[in-house]
């Protein structure tokens, strides 16, 4: 059972409804990379993470962008901006472990998650502070600009 057809996402979008065919939908290198590109620019408007322009060009053979506003040119994928930047682990990985720990009704631990996606326990800890880190602000995107934390105690002992 094919799920994906990319083109127009929201008329050949089957979306799966269970972990086993979530698996086989983003298995496909180009279903998971049309997902996530839905989900980090839901409107279909690609915009660069630096400036917010909207003039981009796509080169598909690297799938990345170039904005031709910014001034240096800076190239950009998908992960730029996200809890997913700087991180090599595919997208299909990502996706099921968002998976894996929103259905988890009393928590998911990382070896688990690492022995569902046969990955390290390390990459599954990694994976999870992430995770949790999006499911917290309610986006893949990073914080960024101002941002106020109550009852924080940053630094070690004043030095006189």
């Amino acid at each position: 059972m094919n799920f994906c057809q990319i083109g127009d996402m929201k008329d050949a979008l089957k979306f799966p409804e269970t972990l086993h065919e979530a698996i086989k939908y983003f298995a496909d290198d180009g279903c998971a990379f049309e997902y996530m590109k839905s989900v980090r620019w839901p409107n279909g408007k690609v915009s660069c993470p630096r400036c917010g322009c909207e003039e981009v060009s796509f080169i598909s053979t690297r799938k990345l962008w170039t904005c031709s506003k910014c001034k240096t040119q800076k190239q950009f994928t998908i992960r730029v901006g996200t809890v997913l930047q700087d991180s090599a682990i595919k997208f299909d990985k990502w996706i099921c472990a968002f998976w894996l720990i929103a259905n988890a009704k009393n928590g998911i631990s990382s070896y688990e998650i690492g022995r569902a996606l046969g990955v390290t326990q390390k990459t599954g800890w990694f994976m999870l502070q992430r995770i949790r880190l999006a499911m917290q602000s309610g986006t893949i995107e990073k914080l960024k600009g101002e941002v106020e934390a109550d009852e924080t105690y940053i630094g070690g002992t004043a030095v006189a």
